[in-house]
Protein backbone atom coordinates (compact mmCIF):
# COMPACT_ATOMS: atom_id res chain seq x y z
CA UNK A 1 0.00 0.00 0.00
CA UNK A 2 2.97 2.27 0.62
CA UNK A 3 4.12 2.12 -3.00
CA UNK A 4 0.59 2.84 -4.26
CA UNK A 5 0.68 6.25 -2.59
CA UNK A 6 1.68 9.35 -4.59
CA UNK A 7 5.39 10.15 -4.56
CA UNK A 8 4.92 13.25 -2.40
CA UNK A 9 2.99 11.24 0.17
CA UNK A 10 5.71 8.57 0.13
CA UNK A 11 8.34 11.23 0.72
CA UNK A 12 6.38 12.71 3.64
CA UNK A 13 6.04 9.24 5.19
CA UNK A 14 9.76 8.53 4.81
CA UNK A 15 10.65 11.90 6.32
CA UNK A 16 8.55 11.14 9.39
CA UNK A 17 9.94 7.61 9.72
CA UNK A 18 13.53 8.80 9.47
CA UNK A 19 12.89 11.57 11.97
CA UNK A 20 11.75 8.94 14.47
CA UNK A 21 14.61 6.63 13.49
CA UNK A 22 17.02 9.36 14.58
CA UNK A 23 15.85 8.88 18.16
CA UNK A 24 18.48 6.19 18.61
CA UNK A 25 19.42 4.33 21.74
CA UNK A 26 22.06 6.18 23.75
CA UNK A 27 23.83 4.24 26.53
CA UNK A 28 25.65 7.32 27.87
CA UNK A 29 22.65 8.45 29.90
CA UNK A 30 21.83 6.70 33.18
CA UNK A 31 18.58 8.46 34.19
CA UNK A 32 15.63 6.28 33.19
CA UNK A 33 13.21 8.00 30.78
CA UNK A 34 9.53 8.33 31.81
CA UNK A 35 8.32 5.48 29.63
CA UNK A 36 10.52 2.94 31.46
CA UNK A 37 7.88 2.88 34.21
CA UNK A 38 5.84 0.85 31.75
CA UNK A 39 8.79 -1.13 30.39
CA UNK A 40 10.99 -2.19 33.33
CA UNK A 41 13.28 -4.19 31.05
CA UNK A 42 14.36 -0.95 29.34
CA UNK A 43 15.46 1.01 32.40
CA UNK A 44 19.13 1.07 31.33
CA UNK A 45 18.66 2.95 28.09
CA UNK A 46 17.67 6.45 27.09
CA UNK A 47 16.30 7.74 23.81
CA UNK A 48 18.36 10.58 22.37
CA UNK A 49 16.25 13.33 20.80
CA UNK A 50 17.11 15.01 17.47
CA UNK A 51 19.75 17.77 17.58
CA UNK A 52 18.77 20.95 19.39
CA UNK A 53 17.97 23.69 16.93
CA UNK A 54 16.34 21.50 14.30
CA UNK A 55 12.84 22.70 15.20
CA UNK A 56 13.86 26.31 14.63
CA UNK A 57 14.36 25.49 10.95
CA UNK A 58 11.65 25.93 8.30
CA UNK A 59 9.55 22.83 7.65
CA UNK A 60 11.20 22.02 4.29
CA UNK A 61 14.67 22.14 5.85
CA UNK A 62 13.51 20.01 8.77
CA UNK A 63 12.42 17.31 6.32
CA UNK A 64 15.83 17.47 4.65
CA UNK A 65 17.46 16.93 8.04
CA UNK A 66 15.11 14.01 8.73
CA UNK A 67 16.06 12.31 5.47
CA UNK A 68 19.62 11.88 6.63
CA UNK A 69 20.03 12.98 10.26
CA UNK A 70 23.83 12.78 10.55
CA UNK A 71 24.44 14.85 7.43
CA UNK A 72 22.28 17.94 7.81
CA UNK A 73 21.25 20.44 5.18
CA UNK A 74 23.52 23.32 4.27
CA UNK A 75 22.03 25.94 6.61
CA UNK A 76 22.05 23.71 9.68
CA UNK A 77 25.55 22.51 8.78
CA UNK A 78 26.89 26.07 8.65
CA UNK A 79 25.04 27.25 11.77
CA UNK A 80 26.38 24.45 13.95
CA UNK A 81 29.78 23.97 12.31
CA UNK A 82 29.16 20.29 11.66
CA UNK A 83 30.93 18.12 9.10
CA UNK A 84 29.19 16.06 6.43
CA UNK A 85 30.06 12.77 4.84
CA UNK A 86 33.65 12.07 3.82
CA UNK A 87 34.77 9.71 1.05
CA UNK A 88 38.46 8.89 0.61
CA UNK A 89 39.40 7.18 -2.67
CA UNK A 90 42.76 5.42 -2.98
CA UNK A 91 44.03 5.06 -6.54
CA UNK A 92 47.15 4.34 -8.55
CA UNK A 93 45.95 6.77 -11.24
CA UNK A 94 44.13 9.56 -9.36
CA UNK A 95 44.08 11.82 -12.42
CA UNK A 96 41.34 9.58 -13.84
CA UNK A 97 38.97 10.85 -11.14
CA UNK A 98 39.75 14.58 -11.03
CA UNK A 99 37.33 15.75 -13.69
CA UNK A 100 34.48 13.48 -12.70
CA UNK A 101 34.53 14.35 -8.99
CA UNK A 102 34.71 18.10 -9.52
CA UNK A 103 31.78 18.73 -11.85
CA UNK A 104 27.98 18.75 -11.73
CA UNK A 105 26.20 17.34 -8.66
CA UNK A 106 29.36 16.09 -6.94
CA UNK A 107 30.96 19.54 -7.20
CA UNK A 108 27.86 21.28 -5.82
CA UNK A 109 27.56 18.83 -2.93
CA UNK A 110 31.17 19.51 -1.96
CA UNK A 111 30.73 23.28 -2.20
CA UNK A 112 27.69 23.06 0.06
CA UNK A 113 29.68 21.12 2.64
CA UNK A 114 27.45 18.05 2.35
CA UNK A 115 30.38 15.78 1.48
CA UNK A 116 34.17 15.83 1.29
CA UNK A 117 35.79 13.74 -1.43
CA UNK A 118 39.56 13.20 -1.29
CA UNK A 119 41.62 11.20 -3.76
CA UNK A 120 44.93 9.74 -2.57
CA UNK A 121 47.75 8.65 -4.84
CA UNK A 122 48.85 5.23 -3.61
CA UNK A 123 52.37 5.86 -4.89
CA UNK A 124 52.80 8.53 -2.21
CA UNK A 125 52.76 5.80 0.43
CA UNK A 126 55.22 3.30 -1.00
CA UNK A 127 58.72 2.86 0.41
CA UNK A 128 60.07 1.89 -3.02
CA UNK A 129 62.47 4.52 -4.37
CA UNK A 130 60.97 4.10 -7.84
CA UNK A 131 57.43 4.58 -6.41
CA UNK A 132 56.38 1.09 -7.47
CA UNK A 133 53.25 -0.31 -5.86
CA UNK A 134 53.04 -3.67 -7.66
CA UNK A 135 55.11 -6.84 -8.06
CA UNK A 136 54.99 -10.28 -9.70
CA UNK A 137 52.63 -12.81 -8.10
CA UNK A 138 53.83 -15.89 -6.27
CA UNK A 139 53.12 -19.12 -8.10
CA UNK A 140 54.07 -17.85 -11.53
CA UNK A 141 50.62 -16.53 -12.38
CA UNK A 142 50.14 -13.92 -15.10
CA UNK A 143 49.85 -10.19 -14.39
CA UNK A 144 51.02 -7.89 -11.60
CA UNK A 145 49.67 -7.62 -8.05
CA UNK A 146 49.35 -4.51 -5.87
CA UNK A 147 51.55 -4.85 -2.78
CA UNK A 148 50.48 -4.84 0.86
CA UNK A 149 52.83 -2.14 2.17
CA UNK A 150 51.57 0.99 0.36
CA UNK A 151 47.91 0.04 0.81
CA UNK A 152 48.40 -0.69 4.50
CA UNK A 153 50.31 2.57 4.99
CA UNK A 154 47.65 4.65 3.25
CA UNK A 155 44.71 3.12 5.11
CA UNK A 156 46.59 3.36 8.42
CA UNK A 157 47.31 7.06 7.81
CA UNK A 158 43.64 7.77 7.12
CA UNK A 159 42.40 5.77 10.11
CA UNK A 160 44.81 7.65 12.35
CA UNK A 161 42.85 10.83 11.58
CA UNK A 162 39.27 9.55 11.90
CA UNK A 163 37.08 6.45 12.16
CA UNK A 164 35.64 4.87 9.03
CA UNK A 165 32.37 2.98 8.67
CA UNK A 166 33.53 0.92 5.69
CA UNK A 167 36.75 0.18 3.81
CA UNK A 168 35.51 -0.80 0.36
CA UNK A 169 37.48 -2.59 -2.34
CA UNK A 170 36.26 -2.39 -5.94
CA UNK A 171 36.52 -5.86 -7.43
CA UNK A 172 34.68 -7.79 -10.17
CA UNK A 173 34.10 -10.64 -7.72
CA UNK A 174 32.57 -8.42 -5.04
CA UNK A 175 28.96 -7.93 -3.95
CA UNK A 176 26.81 -6.42 -6.71
CA UNK A 177 26.35 -2.67 -6.28
CA UNK A 178 22.73 -1.54 -6.56
CA UNK A 179 20.40 1.23 -5.41
CA UNK A 180 19.65 -0.28 -1.98
CA UNK A 181 23.40 -0.47 -1.31
CA UNK A 182 23.80 3.14 -2.43
CA UNK A 183 21.00 4.15 -0.06
CA UNK A 184 22.64 2.27 2.80
CA UNK A 185 26.11 3.70 2.17
CA UNK A 186 24.71 7.23 1.96
CA UNK A 187 23.74 6.87 5.61
CA UNK A 188 27.36 6.29 6.63
CA UNK A 189 29.71 8.96 7.90
CA UNK A 190 33.13 8.14 6.45
CA UNK A 191 34.06 5.73 3.67
CA UNK A 192 37.32 4.53 2.11
CA UNK A 193 37.18 3.18 -1.44
CA UNK A 194 40.27 1.31 -2.62
CA UNK A 195 40.47 1.08 -6.40
CA UNK A 196 41.78 -2.21 -7.68
CA UNK A 197 44.34 -2.24 -10.49
CA UNK A 198 46.54 -4.65 -12.43
CA UNK A 199 45.66 -8.27 -11.62
CA UNK A 200 44.34 -7.27 -8.22
CA UNK A 201 45.65 -6.66 -4.70
CA UNK A 202 47.54 -8.96 -2.38
CA UNK A 203 44.80 -11.11 -0.88
CA UNK A 204 46.04 -10.48 2.65
CA UNK A 205 44.75 -6.91 2.34
CA UNK A 206 41.30 -8.25 1.56
CA UNK A 207 41.47 -10.59 4.53
CA UNK A 208 42.65 -8.07 7.13
CA UNK A 209 41.76 -4.51 6.06
CA UNK A 210 38.79 -4.61 3.69
CA UNK A 211 35.30 -4.61 5.21
CA UNK A 212 33.25 -4.67 2.00
CA UNK A 213 34.01 -5.81 -1.57
CA UNK A 214 31.85 -4.30 -4.28
CA UNK A 215 31.38 -4.90 -8.02
CA UNK A 216 29.44 -2.71 -10.44
CA UNK A 217 28.86 -5.56 -12.88
CA UNK A 218 30.04 -8.84 -14.34
CA UNK A 219 32.84 -7.39 -16.46
CA UNK A 220 36.47 -6.41 -15.96
CA UNK A 221 37.87 -2.87 -16.17
CA UNK A 222 41.47 -1.73 -16.33
CA UNK A 223 41.11 -0.31 -12.83
CA UNK A 224 38.55 0.34 -10.13
CA UNK A 225 38.51 4.11 -10.66
CA UNK A 226 35.40 4.04 -12.86
CA UNK A 227 33.65 1.81 -10.34
CA UNK A 228 34.60 4.17 -7.50
CA UNK A 229 33.29 7.13 -9.53
CA UNK A 230 29.96 5.37 -10.20
CA UNK A 231 29.54 4.43 -6.54
CA UNK A 232 30.43 7.92 -5.31
CA UNK A 233 27.94 9.56 -7.66
CA UNK A 234 25.14 7.15 -6.71
CA UNK A 235 25.82 7.67 -2.99
CA UNK A 236 26.23 11.45 -2.97
CA UNK A 237 23.30 12.35 -5.21
CA UNK A 238 20.76 11.05 -2.68
CA UNK A 239 22.13 13.16 0.17
CA UNK A 240 19.53 15.89 0.84
CA UNK A 241 20.66 19.14 -0.77
CA UNK A 242 22.90 17.48 -3.36
CA UNK A 243 20.18 17.82 -5.98
CA UNK A 244 17.57 20.54 -6.03
CA UNK A 245 14.53 18.30 -5.58
CA UNK A 246 14.67 15.32 -3.22
CA UNK A 247 11.45 14.04 -4.85
CA UNK A 248 13.48 13.39 -7.99
CA UNK A 249 15.87 11.05 -6.17
CA UNK A 250 13.03 9.21 -4.43
CA UNK A 251 11.31 8.56 -7.78
CA UNK A 252 14.41 7.26 -9.58
CA UNK A 253 14.48 3.80 -11.10
CA UNK A 254 15.24 0.96 -8.65
CA UNK A 255 14.18 2.88 -5.53
CA UNK A 256 11.02 0.72 -5.37
CA UNK A 257 12.54 -2.22 -7.29
CA UNK A 258 10.74 -0.76 -10.30
CA UNK A 259 11.88 1.15 -13.34
CA UNK A 260 10.79 4.76 -13.53
CA UNK A 261 7.87 5.77 -15.71
CA UNK A 262 8.54 7.72 -18.93
CA UNK A 263 8.98 11.49 -18.56
CA UNK A 264 8.12 14.28 -21.02
CA UNK A 265 8.62 18.04 -21.30
CA UNK A 266 7.50 20.89 -23.58
CA UNK A 267 6.33 21.15 -26.27
CA UNK A 268 3.33 18.89 -25.86
CA UNK A 269 3.33 18.13 -29.60
CA UNK A 270 6.61 17.80 -31.50
CA UNK A 271 6.46 16.61 -35.12
CA UNK A 272 3.23 14.85 -34.26
CA UNK A 273 4.86 13.05 -31.32
CA UNK A 274 2.42 13.81 -28.51
CA UNK A 275 2.68 13.71 -24.74
CA UNK A 276 0.09 11.34 -23.19
CA UNK A 277 -3.13 13.25 -22.53
CA UNK A 278 -3.29 12.14 -18.89
CA UNK A 279 -0.11 14.08 -18.08
CA UNK A 280 -1.74 17.26 -19.39
CA UNK A 281 -4.98 16.72 -17.46
CA UNK A 282 -3.81 18.03 -14.08
CA UNK A 283 -5.65 15.14 -12.39
CA UNK A 284 -3.18 13.91 -9.73
CA UNK A 285 -4.88 10.58 -9.06
CA UNK A 286 -5.07 9.64 -12.71
CA UNK A 287 -1.48 10.77 -13.30
CA UNK A 288 -0.29 8.62 -10.39
CA UNK A 289 -2.29 5.64 -11.69
CA UNK A 290 -0.70 6.11 -15.12
CA UNK A 291 2.76 6.42 -13.55
CA UNK A 292 2.41 3.15 -11.62
CA UNK A 293 1.01 1.31 -14.63
CA UNK A 294 3.86 2.51 -16.85
CA UNK A 295 6.43 1.68 -14.22
CA UNK A 296 5.13 -1.86 -13.81
CA UNK A 297 4.82 -2.42 -17.56
CA UNK A 298 8.38 -1.25 -18.25
CA UNK A 299 9.75 -3.35 -15.41
CA UNK A 300 7.96 -6.50 -16.60
CA UNK A 301 9.18 -5.92 -20.15
CA UNK A 302 12.75 -4.74 -19.55
CA UNK A 303 13.78 -6.00 -16.09
CA UNK A 304 11.46 -8.78 -14.90
CA UNK A 305 14.12 -9.89 -12.43
CA UNK A 306 13.41 -6.79 -10.31
CA UNK A 307 9.88 -8.00 -9.59
CA UNK A 308 11.30 -11.10 -7.90
CA UNK A 309 13.07 -9.06 -5.21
Amino acid sequence: RFFCAPLRARSTFLNAQRAHAHRVVDFRRTTPPPWTNFCPQRTKIEVAAPPLGIFSLPLQQRTEVALRPHVLNEQYHLQHNLTGMRIDIISVVPEMLDGFLNTSILARAQKKGLVEIHVHNLRDYTTDKHRRVDDYPYGGFAGMVMQCQPIDACIAALKAERDYDEVIFTSPDGEKFDQPMANSLSMKGNLIILCGHYKGIDYRIREHLITKEVSIGDFVLTGGELAAACMTDAIVRIIPGAIGDEQSALSDSFQDHLLAAPVYTRPADYKGWKVPDVLLSGHDAKIHEWEMAQSLERTKRLRPDLLEK
